[in-house]
């Protein structure tokens, strides 16, 4: 048998998600394990989302949409900027996408071609470097050392180095849960454009942040690109539903590839996204859970030995340091989900350099479960 084996399927695997497949193995043997592995909310979709993809269902007619995704959902988070943020964004910029993960290959399809170098930071989301990795862009790593978020002095350094054609950041970040104030990210914004480099904003942890309110990079640049998703706060996961706001001369390219790529969002998820930010009291309370196991952790962690790698202002995640236990995060996380049954992401799939040094611990679960998983660990490194 003849199989063709292209390269840029040679990428590195999402950790993250062999330990999760491990843990529900367990589970469906009668483990009780409890995951801290996989950033995804422990609870369903808002009622009033549900109550409406019911009645769309119920109504039978569910079919393509046009590729940018329904007016009605569209008009909404036009409106969600204006409420949250302020800002004036006409509709016409909005693109709604199959989750964050198309906004992203999206972006990248529409805005490098193979060869350019793109900036990211380590500790940072795998996919970015994956998907880039698998369309031949050249990922530009800046490790952040002691520093808990991505600022301008990377950029201009980088770029000396060897011109920049972009630049991709998170705040809140994943894994760090690291917010840039909005000060540092207005600066960031205006150099990258004052380069010619340009820049991508990954907002999906917004309304996640505890310490300030969210900023968002549309503030200050009129090229940036925002992706956001309706899977964290909104705890709609499954549903694949993301968007992105794009500058006007990119709207028609991300539409073009998109009516190729994917025809168009799920009707369905559109349909009950458009109720999603009616649901914040709903979801308020859900966030404010995170919070108390936020505070739970910011004291447990380092008390175990795990002292925190970035603080956590942000989204559901902590970032950790293990040397006090491991020089191998990958073999002491396959340990403890064995062993004390909890599950947590190797610092691997974050940083490939530096890795192996730290873990990712994500609290959206209960809070009894949090607790439970802190006096297991506890038990399990005595």
């Amino acid at each position: 048998m003849v199989v063709s084996l292209s390269r840029r399927g040679d990428v590195e695997p999402f950790h993250a998600m062999d330990i999760l497949a491990e843990a529900n193995r367990l589970k469906a043997q009668g483990v009780p394990v409890i995951s801290m592995a996989v950033g995804q909310p422990s609870d369903p979709a808002p009622a009033r989302v549900l109550e409406a993809a019911a009645k769309a269902l119920e109504s039978g007619r569910i079919g393509y949409t046009d590729a940018l995704g329904l007016a009605a959902l569209r008009i909404a988070i036009a409106a969600h900027y204006a409420d949250h943020y302020g800002l004036d964004i006409a509709p016409s910029r909005i693109a709604v996408t199959t989750g964050s993960s198309a906004a992203f290959n999206l972006a990248f399809l529409a805005m490098f071609d193979p060869g350019d170098r793109v900036a990211i930071a380590a500790p940072g989301y795998p996919a970015y470097r994956n998907i880039m990795a698998a369309l031949g862009i050249e990922v530009v790593e800046i490790e952040l050392g002691g520093d808990a978020y991505l600022h301008a002095g990377h950029i201009e350094a980088a770029h000396r180095v060897k011109p920049l054609k972009g630049v991709l950041f998170a705040s809140p970040a994943n894994p760090t849960g690291a917010v840039i104030p909005a000060a540092e990210l207005k600066l960031l914004v205006e150099t990258a454009e004052k380069l010619g480099i340009g820049v991508i904003s990954d907002e999906i942890y917004h309304r996640l942040a505890y310490a300030a309110p969210d900023a968002t990079a549309l503030a200050y640049g009129s090229g940036v690109t925002v992706i956001n998703s309706f899977s964290k706060y909104y705890c709609m996961t499954g549903w694949r539903i993301g968007w992105m706001v794009l500058p006007e001369p990119l709207v028609r390219q991300v539409e073009r590839i998109a009516q190729s790529l994917y025809i168009s969002p799920p009707e369905l998820s559109q349909i009950a996204a458009t109720e999603a930010f009616k649901a914040t009291q709903e979801l308020d309370a859900v966030k404010a859970r995170y919070a108390w196991n936020r505070e739970l952790l910011m004291k447990r962690l380092p008390e175990l030995g795990f002292p925190l790698a970035a603080p956590m202002d942000g989204a559901f995640y902590a970032f950790c340091d293990v040397t006090r236990h491991t020089n191998d995060s990958m073999v002491f996380a396959q340990k403890m989900l064995a062993e004390a049954y909890v599950a947590a992401t190797p610092g691997r799939d974050f940083d490939p350099l530096a890795g192996h040094r730290t873990m990712r611990f994500s609290y959206a679960g209960s809070h009894d479960e949090m607790v439970e998983a802190m006096a297991r660990i506890e038990n399990w490194l005595k």
